[in-house]
């Protein structure tokens, strides 16, 4: 007989972690996928696309066992009971030959990686940002995590945009400045070269993930001590620091949880989140398995 597997996923647009344990809760095997979203329930070709992912998390399965029961956490899920969530739930059903699927929020999911229901406040920077909570009887408290359009100020795409305005706002009052600006080399030298045209057809063509993707150069031109892109992630990690004192303050004093690819950065950032918070918050850093916290929801939920 082939080993029952309760399935945990963590998808979003980049790409789908998954992680499989057995009824003991043993770790059997995990691995990775294309990424998708709940927003690509909307969207004609990533909708389209979305079958042959699960077609491909289906067959990365096939050896390990059986799926009897999935869990995901999804970007671009708010409400694990509304009609796009069910969408998903059936096509993860179909793809996967099990019925026993619930679909929640990244979000709700990756605080399972970090706290028990009730215990703290997680503070995630990726491309975007957000504050969370979820309290005792299930339900998730926020700050922030209103997209790029509206905030996620300290997330990935916030550090590129607030680099590449400051080296433009430079360049209209000194054109051809930007060699003397160590932010500006590094950023011009990710994008290809220091045209306008460029850097406009990199903002406005590149989807959030690519122009996120562009802090990396930010925290190039850091670790050379440049001063702008130094203050800058100081100034990324005290936005983020504001979301969990924001939570702390309505929810009152609970331990601060900081994760995510932008607290890899720089030191700056981390520093930054700290100096924004309480002196006494406890505060800890780390990254998140949320596919192995979704799995081990899948067990505690369906295991019979």
């Amino acid at each position: 007989m082939s080993t029952a597997l309760f399935v945990g996923l963590d998808a979003g647009g980049t790409a789908t972690r998954w992680a499989a344990v057995d009824a003991g809760g043993a770790l059997v095997a995990e691995g990775q996928v294309d990424g998708f979203s709940g927003l690509h329930l909307s969207q004609p070709e990533p909708r389209q696309q979305l079958p042959h992912t699960l077609a491909a998390l289906a067959q990365q399965l096939r050896p390990h066992g059986h799926a009897v029961a999935v869990v995901g956490g999804v970007t671009g899920i708010s409400d694990p009971a509304a009609a796009p969530t069910q969408e998903l739930n059936g096509l993860i059903t179909q793809a996967l030959g099990t019925p026993r699927v619930a679909c929640h929020s990244d979000m709700h999911v990756a605080f399972h990686a970090a706290f028990q229901p009730g215990e703290g406040v997680l503070v995630y920077a990726g491309t975007g940002s957000i504050a969370t909570h979820l309290d005792a009887a299930g339900t998730l408290h926020r700050a922030g995590g209103r997209g790029f359009a509206l905030g996620d100020e300290g997330g990935g795409y916030w550090i590129a945009k607030e680099a590449l305005a400051a080296i433009w706002r430079r360049e209209d009052e000194a054109p051809g400045s930007w060699p003397h600006s160590g932010l500006a080399r590094a950023v011009f030298n990710a994008l290809g070269g220091p045209d306008w045209a460029l850097t406009r057809q990199f903002v406005y063509a590149s989807d959030r993930g690519a122009v996120g993707r562009l802090a990396l150069a930010v925290a190039e031109a850091a670790e050379r001590h440049d001063p702008e892109a130094c203050a800058l992630l100081h100034r990324a990690g005290q936005e983020l620091g504001r979301l969990g004192a924001v939570l702390r303050r309505r929810l009152g004093p609970q331990p601060v949880v900081a994760a995510g690819r932008v607290l890899l950065l720089h030191p700056l950032v981390t520093e930054g989140l700290r100096a924004a918070l309480p002196a006494d918050c406890p505060l800890q850093t780390r990254q998140l398995a949320s596919h192995h916290a979704a799995a081990r929801l899948a067990l505690n939920a369906f295991a019979a």
